[in-house]
């Protein structure tokens, strides 16, 4: 579960990025994310445990100090084990912002689910810790995760894998490389099971930076899709057989793009900054 904020405090941005994100000619999204998390003073910690690349960690931490951070570190986890050393919590203690690499998610949930690094991850977003990840990394940061499902715009009951995630929120489910690998048919799938959050679609090079306020704003050169199946009607999950299509009356969805917002607290889009080109 997410963890309370305490009083007097403000919860931390969470920050899932759709996966790809630009990391030489345009990394405004990587930079926003050193931003709110302390800017020049931010001091960043790297998990690049869901990736078997061992320069992925490295790069990262490259990428953060050229883009203005005082301080970043690269923390894997090999076993549980690690999860419990004394060394490896303070440093996240002292972290400004923690960033989990892509790869994949179910390794991050195996490796670190339900143990302290876990739960002082949680704790730190309530005090104010910016969280924020790609791709796998995107997947982990709510509370219900797809940890895999088939691909393909139709919503198909048993075509999509639940499991539980790092838990920040459970206000979402995130599904990530969105338009690029035609997962809007696992998305609906999930929500279909869990009609209280809120589907997120991220494409790739595009993330959402979601505010202590709960008002979600795209960042990127993709778009979001954000399906809301609160005022569902219908749905036929529980009487179709596996492998059939699902039925289902009364989403809603809006697609945005950069400067869009959407509040996951009333539910409502608006398109923000975005404004329209001028000759």
């Amino acid at each position: 579960m997410p963890s309370r904020v305490p009083a007097g405090e403000t919860r931390g941005w969470i920050v899932p990025i759709g996966g790809a994100e630009n990391k030489e000619n345009d990394r405004r999204i990587l930079a926003r994310f050193v931003a709110v998390s302390g800017g020049d003073a931010a001091d960043i910690v790297v998990i690049p445990t869901a990736s078997r690349l061992h320069e992925t960690g490295a790069r990262y931490e490259r990428l953060f100090g050229e883009l203005g951070a005082a301080r970043v570190a690269v923390m894997d986890f090999d076993t549980r084990r690690d999860c419990h050393e004394a060394g490896r919590l303070q440093r996240l203690e002292e972290a400004t912002g923690i960033f989990f690499t892509g790869g994949n998610q179910l390794r991050l949930t195996t490796l670190l689910g339900g143990t302290p690094v876990a739960k002082l991850i949680r704790a730190r977003n309530a005090h104010g810790v910016t969280v924020g990840g790609t791709s796998a990394g995107a997947s982990i940061l709510s509370e219900h995760m797809i940890a895999f499902g088939d691909d393909g715009a139709s919503a198909i009951s048993g075509s999509v894998r639940l499991a539980p995630g790092l838990g920040l929120t459970n206000r979402f489910v995130i599904d990530q490389h969105f338009r690029q690998r035609d997962r809007l048919g696992r998305l609906l799938t999930a929500l279909a099971y869990n009609p209280f959050a809120v589907g997120i679609g991220l494409d790739e090079d595009t993330a959402a930076f979601i505010g202590p306020d709960n008002v979600l704003e795209v960042e990127g050169s993709g778009g979001v899709t954000v399906v809301d199946a609160s005022e569902v009607s219908f749905t036929s999950m529980d009487i179709v057989d596996e492998g059939q299509p699902i039925c289902m009356l009364g989403l809603k969805l809006h697609l945005l793009v950069a400067g869009a917002t959407y509040n996951l607290h009333t539910r409502i889009a608006a398109a923000g900054a975005l404004r329209p080109d001028k000759e």
